[in-house]
């Protein structure tokens, strides 16, 4: 009798909760409407590859996705190759399980509208849900260019009453959201004429709270746009933020921000909140029992999230040990000397676990500037996630000592495969892949990172390349911790000779045009095999820039590929177009320079372009006078022809 008394009671307990599940699907609605949905420009290599990983990646984080609204996933790698694909999926923390299921499903058809155009990447947010996918690590990724804001109707009829109340009620959830435990808040507010405003803030739970808190002051900045319209959101690529006068979530749902404001003050609970707290007691009385009788089928999913959720290594650069670098390095034997630039020197290390990494040891100076700005800097490179980007893996500290643990490339930099002893034939297709992939790694350092990063010495031996000859940049970000007394060339500027800009060179201008310019001349160098200062070359072909420009102007351009008879895969109509575009990029004025984003499109473009006529440019002239030519187009040089071979010798 005592058992089947015990069935009855957990009987009648399993009634309630599903009565309660049944109230609450009752009003379910998973809020399909699209919002923000957009495919990333550059398509992917290998679509059998690619398809099959997307396919694997999409199914994990729909299933893995339940029952906590947030799931993600890698598969293809974790260092960024060209056909890995990284997903990530997460429903508006008060919906149902339901909900979640049916807006992901949504989302993942949108997506797929990407995956089916040819496009590494996709993103769908929907009011429900947000589902992305790359085919580089994202998951720290808090805002792009894409953000932006959606405004409702300015004529309805609570217009014009909910401006100052409505602000300030996104202030206040803008606030409370980066300390919530799921990155999430909504509440209520009155406004004139006794009106209600709704207002709702989130972010990709994947996030940094620091990042979250940026994106949602970008979102911020946007939906105040929509002010006094009687409906707002605002979208980014790592938070959601909405405000309405009419309800969009359960009262449920909503929390105290006043235990979030800088004051921590709480309000006393109303009649209201105590019914709310009764009722959601015994909801989660109930919850209690169905895992009791179900808890290996709840638990199973939850560990495998944590497990998802530990392997992506979100929170900065890890802390190496100087005793490990020391032993992974054999003590810095010269032996395992990789290379040396005005960083400093770059060693090849085997770790313990017998994984392989580049150290930088940085010539920082004893500066308290350098010292102090390490932390920072380090912190803002070991964010910037993309495929064309050398990743760094960690950092380390130990008294004056300051080092960087990278990614190892285990086929150099460009300048060795390009002029060095053991140098190798490139085919048409692998020195495009370089050239767009430089492209692309620059673009998103100047317009899709948080912070715009110049880079300032983009050149072959910064160009390093990996197992399948896939161009990733490195020693981004690191210009500013430039002691004063050490640069490339000179103490004006972080540069190197025959790669910077005029204008930064001579007058110390810096914007991302001068990564342009210098991006040029490294196209220039990958079409024709050659440096862009050799004096070991006949006089006319001492500078790059003025040998290819004296051969634009005879007409005779493909004179400069290097071996394109042998040269597999070669197309004179490629190859024109990227000579073409080069010599935009290295024009005298920084304004007639085009972006990077403008540089990927037109690499990535199938169509006919016409080019504009490209001016002469000015380091041409520069490097006349430097052999005691004339100029033409009044640009100076204060270098000699002495100062440049003791520049060269100094490489």
């Amino acid at each position: 009798m005592a058992g089947r008394a015990w069935q009855v009671e957990n009987t009648v307990r399993l009634i309630i909760v599903f009565l309660l599940l049944l109230m609450i699907s009752i009003r379910a609605d998973p809020e399909t409407k699209l919002i923000a949905p957009g495919c990333s420009t550059s398509p992917y290599n290998n679509a059998t590859v690619f398809e099959k990983n997307f396919n694997a990646s999409l199914a994990a984080v729909l299933e893995d996705v339940v029952p906590s609204g947030f799931a993600i996933k890698n598969e293809g790698g974790e260092s960024d190759q060209a056909d890995s694909v990284y997903v990530l999926a997460q429903c508006r923390k008060d919906k149902s399980s339901a909900d979640c299921v049916n807006c992901l499903k949504a989302a993942e058809k949108q997506a797929r509208t990407c995956f089916n155009n040819n496009y590494c990447g996709g993103r769908v947010t929907y009011d429900g849900c947000f589902l992305r996918f790359e085919n580089s690590n994202f998951y720290n990724e808090y805002t792009d260019t894409g953000n932006k804001q959606v405004c409702g109707d300015t004529n309805a009829p609570t217009s014009g009453l909910i401006s100052s109340t409505g602000q300030s009620l996104i202030s206040d959830l803008c606030t409370a959201t980066p300390g919530t435990k799921d990155y999430f808040a909504a509440q209520t507010r009155k406004g004139p004429s006794n009106t209600t405003i709704y207002g709702l803030a989130s972010c990709l739970r994947s996030l940094e709270k620091d990042f979250c808190k940026n994106c949602l002051s970008i979102a911020q900045t946007n939906i105040d746009k929509c002010f006094p319209s009687s409906e707002g959101r605002a979208i980014d690529a790592g938070c959601y933020l909405r405000y309405s006068s009419e309800p969009f979530f359960p009262s449920n749902a909503t929390i105290d921000l006043a235990s979030f404001s800088p004051t921590g003050k709480k309000k006393v609970s109303s009649p209201v909140w105590i019914i709310i707290g009764v009722v959601g007691g015994v909801f989660i009385l109930g919850l209690i029992t169905c895992l009791l009788v179900f808890g290996k089928q709840i638990m199973r999913p939850r560990q495998k999230k944590a497990d998802i959720e530990g392997a992506t290594e979100l929170r900065g650069p890890e802390e190496f040990e100087f005793k490990i670098l020391k032993k992974a390095t054999n003590n810095f034997d010269q032996a395992n000397k990789l290379g040396e630039g005005g960083f400093g020197e770059v060693f090849k290390g085997t770790l313990k676990n017998g994984k392989v990494v580049a150290v930088k040891k940085l010539t920082l100076g004893h500066s308290e500037r350098a010292i102090s700005e390490f932390e920072s800097e380090v912190k803002l490179i070991s964010n910037v996630h993309h495929r064309n980007l050398v990743r760094l893996l960690g950092c380390c500290r130990q008294g004056q000592e300051r080092l960087l643990i990278y990614e190892y490339m285990p086929n150099s930099s460009l300048d060795r495969i390009l002029f060095g002893k053991n140098k190798r034939l490139l085919s048409w297709k692998e020195r495009f892949n370089v050239i767009l992939g430089t492209a692309r790694g620059l673009a998103y350092l100047h317009e899709e990172f948080h912070v715009r990063i110049i880079h300032r010495d983009i050149k072959s031996s910064n160009i390093l390349l990996d197992d399948n000859f896939q161009a990733k940049i490195a020693d981004f970000g690191l210009a500013r911790l430039l002691p004063n007394d050490k640069t490339h060339v000179s103490t004006r500027f972080a540069g190197t000779l025959g790669y910077t800009a005029p204008e930064y060179a001579n007058r110390g201008q810096l914007t991302e045009k001068a990564d342009t310019y210098s991006f040029g001349v490294v196209v220039l160098e990958i079409v024709s095999g050659r440096k862009s200062i050799d004096l070991k070359q006949p006089p006319d072909m001492h500078y790059l820039l003025q040998w290819v420009w004296s051969l634009y102007e005879d007409n005779k351009i493909l004179e400069m590929v290097e071996s394109e008879k042998e040269m597999e895969g070669y197309s004179e109509e490629e190859v024109l177009r990227v000579i073409n575009l080069a010599l935009l990029c290295i024009q005298a004025s920084a304004r007639h320079r085009p972006s990077m984003s403008e540089v990927v499109t037109i690499l990535l473009s199938k169509d006919e372009i016409e080019f504009q006529k490209p001016l002469q440019p000015s380091f041409v002239d520069a490097g006349y006078k430097a052999r005691g030519g004339s100029s033409n187009s009044g640009t100076s040089s204060s270098r000699s022809n002495a100062t440049i071979t003791e520049s060269l010798n100094a490489r």
